[in-house]
C-alpha cells in the first residue's frame, strides 16, 4: 500500500533501533519515506540524548543532511537517564530541529509520552523541567530516592513533556510556522523498555490490573502505536496539533473517566 501522506517525505526518528521507534521506521520506509534513523547504535546517526553534547551532536548531524519534513522524538526508556532522555533529550531534539523543520511545505512533529504521565508527579520537578533547569530537576530527584522508577521520574518526565507540548504547540514558533506538534502516549506495549513488566507473572498481573487495556489487549504492539504516529506526522494531518493522544487500549479512559468534561 502506498500512503501518499508519508511517501517522498523525510523523517527524523529518534529511538529508531528498537520498540516503537523501530516499528515506526519500518512503516515509514515501507510506505516510501526516507528515514534518518537516530539511536545510541545501529542507526544512521548515533547520539546519546541523555547528555547536552549528545543532543547537540544529533541536531548538528541532521542539519548537515539538509531537508526534513518531520521529527519523531520517540527515544526514551524507563531504566536510566529518565529525566535527561525522556524530557530534556526530546525537547532539545524538537527545538533544535524546529528551524530546519519549518522549511518543509508540510512540517510535522510527534513526541512519544506514556500513560505513566497520569501518575501523581512532584510538581517541583515538573516545573524545573518546564523552566529548562535540568540541574534543579536532577537535584530534586537525587534528594528523594522515592521519585525514581517507572511511576516516579519516568512518569514525571512524560507529564512534563505533555505539558510542554500543550504550552508551545499553538505558539507562533510552532503552529504559526505551520508545524503540527502532537503527543502520542502509549499504554503498555511489547518493547524492550517494558521488558521489566514481563519479568515475572506477579509484576505483569499487577501492572495490567492497575492500567487495564480492554481494547486490543495487554500488551499492545509497537506497530499499532507507529500507525498513529505516522498519520500525525504525515502531510494529510492538516488540522490536529497540541493534542495528547493516548494509544493505550482504553487505559486512560478506564483510569480517569470523564474527569475533564465535568
Amino acid at each position: 500500500m502506498t500512503y501518499t501522506g508519508v511517501a517522498r517525505r523525510t523523517y527524523v526518528v529518534t529511538g529508531s533501533a528498537s520498540g516503537i521507534g523501530a516499528a515506526t521506521t519500518k512503516i515509514l520506509r515501507e510506505r516510501g519515506a526516507e528515514v534518518i534513523a537516530c539511536d545510541l547504535g545501529d542507526a544512521d546517526i548515533q547520539a546519546d540524548l541523555s547528555t547536552p553534547e549528545g543532543r547537540q551532536s544529533l541536531v548538528d548531524q541532521v542539519t548537515e543532511r539538509g531537508h526534513i519534513d518531520a521529527v519523531l522524538a520517540i527515544a526514551g526508556g524507563g531504566k536510566t537517564g529518565l529525566i535527561e532522555t525522556n524530557y530534556f533529550g526530546a525537547v532539545s531534539t524538537l527545538e533544535g530541529l524546529r528551524p530546519l523543520l519549518a522549511q518543509s511545505e508540510a512540517p510535522r512533529a510527534v513526541v512519544v509520552s506514556s500513560t505513566s504521565s497520569l501518575a501523581p508527579a512532584d510538581e517541583r520537578v515538573v516545573q524545573a523541567c518546564l523552566d529548562g533547569d535540568e540541574a534543579a530537576a536532577l537535584a530534586y530527584l537525587d534528594a528523594d530516592p522515592s521519585l525514581g522508577g517507572a511511576t516516579g521520574a519516568y512518569g514525571i518526565a512524560k507529564r512534563a513533556l505533555n505539558r510542554w507540548v500543550r504550552k508551545v504547540a499553538a505558539t507562533p514558533d510552532w503552529a504559526g510556522a505551520g508545524i503540527a506538534l502532537n503527543v502520542v502516549a502509549p499504554g503498555v506495549v511489547d518493547t524492550p523498555a517494558a521488558s521489566w513488566i514481563f519479568a515475572s507473572e506477579a509484576t505483569r498481573t499487577a501492572v495490567e490490573a492497575a492500567a487495564p487495556q480492554p481494547f486490543g489487549g495487554f500488551p499492545g504492539r509497537p506497530e499499532w502505536v507507529g500507525e498513529l504516529i505516522c498519520w500525525l506526522a504525515g502531510a494529510h494531518n492538516r488540522f490536529v496539533t497540541g493534542q495528547v493522544i493516548f494509544a493505550d487500549g482504553g487505559a486512560e479512559t478506564a483510569l480517569i473517566g470523564d474527569v475533564h468534561w465535568r
